[in-house]
């Protein structure tokens, strides 16, 4: 370890040992890139994503009440469905009388069963093949759920529940990707059956388990946007970073310090994934354009040339703005990515500056390429050096 990453670790280590963390001072420190030894990292983003207050006495007793809240989630919205589901049926006169699988009524226990599965078959599909790279997700967790995987427990989990139900994923898939695709060409899909992974065995679960849990409750307490393709690649760095804390204590808890934090940035992204605030000023296609408006300001002949090949930014930027960058890089380099947008005061103005100094860097290759080789180059990102991308999205930035 160098002395240079050494002090850096002890500015960190300073900062955050104050009774009362200056956020100003973390903010600054965190957007040069954040240390993971010791923890750092995980506690950094618990803080500038608001989970955790600037108070570091609260600390303790606010992370035992939220994860006891997320316990709670689990009860309420997987361990008593799948007790009623298990319990549906077994009385000839509950099934007549009360409720049955055909009941129209939008309020039956079955039609509530059944929409649930068809949101849950889309998350099993997308989090089974998350970060093909690498083979973090495949494996088992150290922490598997006990409250879940309790052996007494005869209730339907999720697990269950997506290997008996007969409906068809394709069906029911909720997609944003409007013109371009939300996955990079230059990443590997990933097996494209379900059954091309195994399952691990009663009493274990894979951490695409884990996120598949934290997504599906996303959806039931979020009704409004439930889940849409894509949140899986916001959530799976996130869970990546908090389920590999070297501190042990901390780590057993990266599922629900991961729900946490994944709904705290989706309440700033959130618009992103609605359809109808496509055209809105909060939507995804004002973002884009915000792009492109931002490199005619600052290389007015690359904007042209995109212009005249009729490369629009939803070609590209959408996927860019949407998944923040997380298709584009291998996943270490994504994370290094989201230290600086996290940290950033404004970040998502950020990020668009980010886009900004991504066509920038390769605009002597986008000047001479026609519209096939720049689509190419812009729909798989040559350039894997982020922290020469993030040096000259800060330079744009103080440029302004």
């Amino acid at each position: 370890m160098s002395s240079l990453h050494k002090s850096r670790m002890a500015d960190f280590q300073d900062v955050l040992k104050e009774p009362l963390i200056v956020l100003e001072k973390l903010r600054e420190l965190s957007f040069s890139g954040i240390p993971c030894e010791k923890g750092l990292r995980c506690l950094c983003w618990k803080i500038l994503l608001n989970y955790l207050p600037l108070e570091r006495a609260s600390w303790t007793s606010i992370l035992a009440k939220q994860r006891e809240l997320y316990s709670q989630f689990l009860r309420e919205m997987i361990i008593q469905p799948g007790i009623a589901k298990a319990n549906m049926g077994v009385s000839r006169e509950d099934v007549t009388l009360e409720d049955h699988p055909l009941n129209p009524n939008p309020d039956s226990r079955w039609n509530t069963y059944f929409k649930d599965n068809e949101v849950l078959l889309q998350i099993d599909k997308d989090v089974r093949r998350l970060c093909p790279d690498i083979s973090f997700f495949q494996r088992a967790t150290e922490y598997p759920c006990l409250l879940i995987l309790d052996p007494q427990n005869e209730f339907e989990t999720l697990r269950k529940r997506v290997e008996q139900t007969t409906l068809k994923s394709q069906t029911v898939a909720r997609n944003r990707s409007g013109v371009t695709n939300m996955s990079s060409p230059h990443k590997n899909t990933g097996p494209s059956s379900l059954n091309e992974y195994e399952v691990l065995p009663n009493g274990c679960e894979a951490h695409w388990e884990v996120v598949e849990r934290i997504l599906f409750i996303y959806a039931k307490l979020n009704p409004g946007i439930a889940y849409v393709q894509g949140m899986n690649e916001i959530v799976g760095p996130l869970y990546y970073t908090f389920a590999t804390d070297p501190n042990s204590e901390w780590k057993e808890h990266a599922e629900a310090d991961t729900f946490f934090c994944f709904t705290n940035l989706m309440a700033e992204i959130r618009d992103n994934f609605i359809k109808s605030l496509d055209d809105s000023q909060c939507g995804i296609t004002y973002k884009m354009e915000k792009v492109y408006s931002t490199l005619k300001e600052k290389d007015v002949e690359l904007y042209l040339k995109l212009q005249e090949q009729n490369i629009k930014p939803q070609f590209f930027a959408f996927r860019w703005l949407t998944l923040l960058l997380s298709q584009e890089f291998l996943l270490p380099d994504v994370i290094r990515i989201w230290d600086s947008l996290f940290a950033d005061d404004n970040r998502f103005d950020f990020l668009l500056l980010v886009c900004c100094a991504m066509l920038i860097l390769i605009r002597e290759q986008l000047l001479e390429g026609d519209f096939t080789i720049n689509m190419r180059l812009l729909q798989d990102y040559p350039i894997t050096d982020v922290c020469q991308i993030l040096q000259k999205a800060k330079e744009l930035q103080d440029s302004k």
